[in-house]
């Protein structure tokens, strides 16, 4: 019992530490972007995934403070390594996913991109192609904004392919927004939802995925991840998913969506979807994590899946 309650008195400091560090704006969304920067500044032939703007989106006071604070940081490393075991391992291989999944998208010539919760994401910037197709960002005019001003210092303007939607999900009718934005409803389009679904109510999530099966082109496909339900509802047997339910709550974005364990294809088939094809933590570690990155754990917890409107 104590050996539990030092532990569950170490995350919660861990947390408060990370809270301190990071200041205003999203905590989970920081944390995906240090995950981004970390793995870029790998070697080439190391590194999962490239995200050569996520230095530019984090805030100069938190690089200042990991080189101000060595010992702080390490420490703060350590202890997320062990609560959250191969999380940063998976969030890279997430990033390279989406990556490969819009590359091969182009190929197969998408008309439209649409990125729900856009956040920091910089694909739009960085991935070959995508400067002839137009994209659309829907995210918080909070964080939109910022990153706004962030993409103008980086690039001198904001580029053209970009359409920015500034939306809250569970509030605003996004469909619309998109639709006033100059969203095309037959047009072959991409969605993603790259660590969002998880932080919206099932009626919302509901809502999205009835939009892009009614509102877009034949072959339109969707692309998210998810956690399993038990991770949300706090019945998970796992410590990582009560340590995952435990510090999203302490950082004020709680879990609220999850798919039970072997049931997703069920899920987006009712909802109108095809070809559902899901990827488990086993799946990318044989993917991405061979040679040099073959000792490399990743989380047990997250799933990603694709689906094709019917």
């Amino acid at each position: 019992m104590e050996k539990a309650e030092n532990s569950e008195k170490e995350l919660n400091n861990m947390n408060k530490m990370f809270k301190e560090i990071t200041g205003s704006g999203s905590k989970t969304a920081m944390g995906v972007l240090l995950a981004r920067f970390l793995e870029s500044q790998k070697p080439e032939d190391e590194r999962i995934c490239y995200d050569p703007y996520a230095a530019y989106f984090i805030g100069p006071e938190i690089l200042e403070w990991t080189v101000q604070h060595p010992d702080e940081a390490r420490i703060l490393k350590e202890q997320n390594d062990r609560f959250f075991p191969g999380r940063n391992n998976s969030i890279a291989a997430r990033v390279r996913f989406f990556d490969d999944f819009v590359k091969k998208s182009i190929c197969e010539s998408i008309e439209q991109l649409v990125i729900l919760g856009a956040g920091y994401d910089s694909r739009a910037y960085r991935i070959e192609g995508l400067e002839r197709i137009k994209t659309f960002e829907v995210d918080h005019p909070a964080t939109q904004n910022v990153k706004i001003e962030k993409i103008k210092m980086i690039f001198g303007r904001l580029p053209g392919h970009v359409l920015y939607v500034p939306c809250d999900l569970e509030t605003d009718d996004f469909g619309q927004r998109l639709i006033d934005m100059g969203y095309n409803p037959h047009a072959k389009t991409l969605f993603l939802m790259e660590g969002v679904s998880m932080y919206l109510q099932p009626e919302v999530v509901d809502r999205v995925l009835s939009f892009i099966v009614n509102n877009s082109g034949k072959n339109s496909s969707v692309l998210f991840d998810y956690f399993p339900q038990s991770a949300v509802d706090g019945s998970s047997g796992l410590g990582v998913g009560r340590n995952l339910r435990n510090q999203v709550s302490q950082l004020g974005e709680p879990l609220k969506f999850g798919i039970k364990e072997g049931t997703v294809e069920t899920f987006l088939t009712q909802r109108g979807f095809i070809q559902v094809c899901n990827i488990t933590g086993e799946d990318w570690k044989k993917i991405y994590f061979q040679g040099v990155n073959k000792d490399r754990i990743v989380d047990s917890l997250k799933s990603f899946v694709y689906a094709v409107v019917q």
